[in-house]
Formats: C-alpha cells, sequence, structure tokens
C-alpha cells in the first residue's frame, strides 16, 4: 500500500467525524456541562455520605489536562497526539500518541498523593482504598485500538499500553506474573506523573514519517473507533 502525505481519507474527512480538534477531557467536559453540580444533585449526594460525581469528574480533567499539555509538546519532534477517543459503549482513550517510536494509548489516572502498588492486572491506590483495575484496563484499551487501526490502515499497527499516574506520593511496580503471554497481554508501561510522558519522544526507529501520518489520518476519523 502507498502511503503520501496527502491522504484522500485525511482531505475528504467530514467536519463531525474529526476527532483531532479534541481537548483533553472532551468527552468528561460535556459529562460536566450536561450535568452541573446544582442544588438537587449535591444534597442527594451529601444525604447519601458520597462525593459528588462531579467531583471525580473534575479531578480525571486536571489529570488528563496536564497530561494532554505535556504531550503536545511532542508535535516538533514529527509525533501526533489525539485526545479523549470514543470507544463503544461508554468509554475512551484518554490520550493516543503516533509517531516515530511507536503508537501508544495512554491512560490517565488521578491518585492524588498515594503511595502506590501496581501489579499485572490492578492499581492500589493507598492503604484502605479498594484496589483498582487501572493496569487491566489499560491493556484492554491498547488491544481495541490495536484491532481498530489495523482494521483502518489495512496493515498491521502494534498499540503499546501505557499508564499515566498524576500525583502519586510513591510507585512500586510489582512483579509480573511468570505465566503473562506477552503476546495477547501486552506488558503496561507505568508513568509517575505528567511531566515523566515526555520521555516517550525519545523513542524512535518504529515508523516512517509515511506511516505516522497514514495511521494518525486513520486514527482521527470517528467511524474508525464505531462498532468495536
Amino acid at each position: 500500500m502507498k502511503l503520501t502525505p496527502d491522504d484522500p481519507d485525511r482531505l475528504f474527512l467530514p467536519p463531525d467525524d474529526d476527532l483531532a480538534p479534541n481537548r483533553p477531557g472532551e468527552i468528561l467536559r460535556t459529562f460536566l456541562a450536561e450535568h452541573p453540580l446544582d442544588g438537587p444533585a449535591l444534597l442527594g449526594a451529601r444525604l447519601l455520605g458520597r462525593r459528588p460525581v462531579q467531583d471525580d469528574w473534575r479531578r480525571r480533567l486536571a489529570a488528563e489536562s496536564a497530561v494532554g499539555a505535556e504531550l503536545e509538546r511532542l508535535g516538533r519532534g514529527g509525533w501526533h497526539v489525539l485526545h479523549s477517543l470514543p470507544l463503544p459503549p461508554g468509554s475512551e482513550i484518554s490520550h493516543l500518541l503516533i509517531g516515530p517510536g511507536g503508537v501508544f494509548c495512554l491512560a490517565t489516572e488521578p491518585v492524588r498523593g498515594a503511595r502506590v502498588r501496581a501489579d499485572a492486572t490492578d492499581v492500589r491506590p493507598g492503604r484502605g482504598r479498594r484496589p483498582q483495575p487501572y493496569v487491566r484496563r489499560a491493556r484492554q484499551r491498547a488491544v481495541r485500538a490495536t484491532y481498530a487501526l489495523s482494521r483502518g490502515c489495512g496493515f498491521p499497527v502494534s498499540v503499546r499500553p501505557v499508564l499515566v499516574l498524576v500525583g502519586p506520593r510513591h510507585v512500586e511496580r510489582l512483579p509480573e506474573p511468570q505465566e503473562a503471554d506477552a503476546a495477547t497481554e501486552p506488558e503496561v508501561r507505568l508513568v509517575a506523573g505528567a511531566q515523566a510522558v515526555m520521555a516517550l519522544g525519545a523513542l524512535g526507529g518504529v515508523l516512517a514519517p509515511a506511516t505516522v501520518e497514514r495511521i494518525h489520518t486513520v486514527a482521527r476519523n470517528r467511524r474508525t473507533w464505531n462498532g468495536l
């Protein structure tokens, strides 16, 4: 397949299907706009002894915005970044980074100063708090992205999962289990802090510029992610 910068899929992409203008946390911004924290919602949460879900959305939005701002700085090095890509039903890819070093599916999770322990599937964000399936979720989204982009591009596209923990006090990575199958269970790269994602920009030698452009064209098309 011949790859050219003037990819017709990009030139004729309808504006409503173009995900490139998405800001970091675009889906969260929509949730907050559609569900403002008004009096009844706040009162209901307090009566139930719970934090309003809008608080969680705001924390997640702040984390995604911080990571997104760092990733945008990689543009001069031949990298493209897309934010808040919808994955049906009701999920998303926080950031997709495409460039000379390959394709990375980044999941961003705020952990707010916790001492974090991470294993092959879960993250334990602080003593006494329940394990969260952040590692497993990041891996699953990368597998789905691999399928969607390979289908859309017409050639194999390997997407590597990255879990970005924003705000940890300390991170301990537990060993991967011996029986893990690397072919079906890709290892999740664990990154602590928004600024640490800049290290991905130093990677290279994986994708040619024309291939980067083709994958970016396919990834920014909303229809690529339909039917997963």
